[in-house]
C-alpha cells in the first residue's frame, strides 16, 4: 500500500483522518521527530483546536524549519483546519503565536452580531472562477454543489485577488455576510478549512484528489448555477442514547421523558438497536452529525475499556461526519490504577478513539453554580475549562435538561421567565426553565438562562438543548426555550426533545434561528428517515446538504 505521513502533536481527533485515509487505500505512518519530515513523500498537517496552543506545540517541538524546508522540496503537503491557519501569517486568536508565513495574511474572529459563533456545520468551498483552477474546473475535488464540515471561529477573510497574485486557487464559503477562504491551493500545496474527513463523500473525493496527485480536472456537466447555493445548511443530527440492558448488552433505548423502561410486560429497558449498526444507518440517510449519549456508569470498568470508546473507534471506521460523544465526562476513578484521572484526560481517550466533540452534563450545572456563588470568578479548573483551553471551543458541548416551572408573575420568581402560550395547570402565564441533573431526577435551583450564559463564558462552544415536558411526545421542539436561549447566547444551540415528524424540523428552523436541530426516537423506530426529513425541509426552501454518491 503507498504511505502518507500524518505529523501528530496532539492535535484533536486524527483516527478519523487515519480511517479516511486507509479506507482510500493508503496506509498511514507517523512523524514522531523533526527528523523524520524529510522522509515523507507525501505529508498532511491536521489539527483542531486554539492557535497559540497548536502552534505553540508545534514550536517547541521543533517541526517549524523542517515543514517550511519540505513545502520548499515540492513535495505533497495538506494542510487541515488548524494545519491550514499554521501556514498562515498569524492569528488574532492569539497575536504574541506566530504562523509559518506560507501564506499571506492573518486570521480574524467571525462578527458574532448578526450568526452564531464558533462557524460550526456544512459550508461551501466554491472554486468558481477564483484562481488557477478557473471556471468550469475542479481543483483538487472540490465541487461549487457540495457542502463541506467547518468547525471554527476563526477564518482568513477573503479579498479578491490578493492570494490570487500570489498564485492561489482558492475555493471561498459565507458565513452571514462574511465571505472566508475556505480552501486554497498552490503547486505542491493543499490547505482546507473544511475537516474533509468529516465531510462525507465530498471530503473523501477531496483527500482522494491530495493522495492521488489529482491536482485539476472539468467539473461535471451536471452542475449548473442552479445547483449552487453558497451558505451555512440546516443540520440535521441523528441522536442515540445508548446504555446497557438487563442482559448487560449495549443498546440504543429513547425514553418518554426520561423514562427508557417499556411501560407493560416485563418494565425492560426500550432495545431499538445496535448502536454502531444504527450510526451507520443514519449515515447513509444524510445525518450531518451523529451524537452518543451514554446513560450508563461504568464505575467500575477500567478507563482503557470504557465500552464506549469501542463504540466510537468503529463507528469512525465507516462513518464520516462528525461524531459527539456524551455521558461521563468528567474527573474519574480509574479502579485498574487507583487514581483520579482529569475530565481532560477522559475526554483526551474519547477524542482518541473518533469523538470531535464531546457532551458535558450534570458536570455543567455543578460549574455554573460555583460560577455564580463566586461572583462570576473563572477557575480555569473546569472540566469545560480545561477540555476547551486544549482543544477549542468547538470541542465543547454542554447538554441541557431543562423543565418548566410554572408561575403567575415574573415578580414570582429571581429567574429569567417567558410569557408562554401553553399556560400552567393554574392557569399560570409565564414560566421558568429549571436546570436538572442526574438525567432529570434531580432539579436546581438555577435556570437555563443562568446556566447557559455560565459555561458560554467558561470556553463552550455549542448548547444541546433537550426539554424534559417535551422528551418523547413527538409533539413538537420547545419554541419558546429555544428563542429564550438562543437570545441569551452567541454560540450555536441544537434544538432536541419532541421532533415526531418532518415538520417539526420546518418548524424550528422557520420560527426560531436555531442552529441545528436533533431527532432520536422517530428515526430509530423508523417512522422517519434523515433522508425523508431533509427532502421535506428542501421541498419547502431550506437548504440542506445534499446526498453524493460514495468515493
Amino acid at each position: 500500500m503507498p504511505t502518507v505521513h500524518l505529523l501528530d502533536y496532539a492535535a484533536g481527533n486524527i483516527r478519523s483522518l487515519v480511517n479516511a485515509i486507509e479506507k482510500l487505500g493508503y496506509e498511514v505512518a507517523w512523524v514522531t521527530s523533526p527528523a523524520d519530515v524529510a522522509k515523507a513523500d507525501k505529508l498532511i498537517l491536521p489539527g483542531v483546536g486554539h492557535f497559540g496552543h497548536c502552534l505553540t506545540q508545534f514550536s517547541n517541538a521543533g517541526y517549524v524549519e523542517p515543514v517550511k524546508a519540505y513545502i520548499d522540496s515540492g513535495k505533497p503537503f495538506m494542510g487541515i483546519c488548524v494545519g491550514l491557519q499554521a501556514l498562515l501569517e498569524g492569528s488574532a486568536e492569539n497575536p504574541a503565536v506566530p504562523g509559518l508565513g506560507v501564506i499571506k495574511g492573518r486570521l480574524e474572529r467571525f462578527k458574532d452580531d448578526e450568526k452564531s459563533v464558533p462557524h460550526i456545520g456544512w459550508n461551501s468551498a466554491n472554486t468558481s472562477s477564483k484562481g488557477q483552477g478557473g471556471k468550469g474546473q475542479s481543483v483538487y475535488g472540490l465541487r461549487p454543489d457540495s457542502k463541506y464540515y467547518y468547525v471554527h471561529s476563526y477564518a482568513v477573510p477573503y479579498r479578491e485577488g490578493e492570494l490570487e497574485k500570489d498564485g492561489w486557487s482558492v475555493a471561498t464559503a459565507r458565513y452571514g455576510s462574511e465571505e472566508f477562504v475556505g480552501a486554497a491551493a498552490r503547486d505542491n500545496v493543499l490547505v482546507t478549512q473544511f475537516h474533509p474527513e468529516k465531510s462525507g463523500a465530498a471530503g473523501l473525493r477531496v483527500l482522494k484528489a491530495f493522495l492521488e496527485g489529482n491536482k485539476s480536472e472539468p467539473l461535471p456537466a451536471s452542475i449548473s448555477s442552479a445547483s449552487i447555493k453558497e451558505g451555512l445548511t440546516r443540520r440535521i443530527i441523528a441522536c442515540l442514547d445508548v446504555r446497557t440492558n438487563d442482559q448487560g448488552d449495549l443498546v440504543v433505548t429513547k425514553g418518554d421523558q426520561y423514562d427508557v423502561r417499556e411501560k407493560s410486560g416485563e418494565n425492560a429497558v426500550r432495545n431499538l438497536g445496535k448502536p454502531v449498526q444504527k450510526a451507520q444507518q443514519y449515515y447513509e440517510q444524510g445525518a450531518d452529525e451523529v451524537t452518543f449519549l451514554n446513560i450508563t456508569s461504568f464505575r467500575d470498568t477500567p478507563i482503557k475499556d470504557l465500552p464506549m470508546l469501542e463504540i466510537l473507534r468503529q463507528t469512525s471506521a465507516t462513518v464520516f461526519v462528525p461524531l459527539t460523544i456524551g455521558g461521563g465526562i468528567r474527573d474519574t476513578h480509574d479502579p485498574e490504577t487507583d487514581r483520579t484521572a482529569p475530565a481532560l484526560e477522559i475526554a483526551a481517550l474519547y477524542f482518541q478513539s473518533g469523538a470531535d466533540k464531546v457532551s458535558i452534563g450534570s458536570d455543567a450545572v455543578t460549574a455554573a453554580e460555583q460560577y455564580f456563588a463566586s461572583n462570576k470568578t473563572l477557575t480555569g479548573k473546569t472540566a469545560i475549562e480545561t477540555i476547551s483551553e486544549a482543544y477549542g471551543a468547538q470541542a465543547v458541548v454542554v447538554s441541557v435538561d431543562p423543565k418548566r416551572v410554572y408561575v403567575s408573575s415574573p415578580d414570582d420568581t429571581p429567574h429569567h421567565t417567558v410569557e408562554t402560550a401553553f399556560p400552567g395547570p393554574q392557569g399560570e402565564k409565564f414560566c421558568w426553565y429549571a436546570c436538572t441533573i442526574k438525567g432529570g431526577r434531580e432539579t436546581r435551583d438555577l435556570d437555563v438562562v443562568q446556566l447557559v450564559t455560565a459555561v458560554e463564558a467558561m470556553g463552550a462552544g455549542e448548547i444541546l438543548l433537550n426539554c424534559i415536558d417535551k422528551d418523547g411526545t413527538n409533539s413538537g421542539f420547545d419554541l419558546e426555550l429555544i428563542r429564550s436561549v438562543k437570545a441569551a447566547v452567541k454560540i450555536p444551540v441544537i434544538a432536541s426533545s419532541g421532533a415526531g415528524n418532518a415538520g417539526h424540523f420546518a418548524e424550528v428552523f422557520e420560527k426560531t434561528n436555531v442552529d441545528a436541530a436533533l431527532g432520536a426516537g422517530m428515526f430509530h423506530r423508523g417512522e422517519w428517515t434523515v433522508k425523508q426529513v431533509k427532502e421535506d425541509l428542501r421541498a419547502k426552501g431550506l437548504m440542506v446538504r445534499r446526498p453524493e454518491e460514495e468515493v
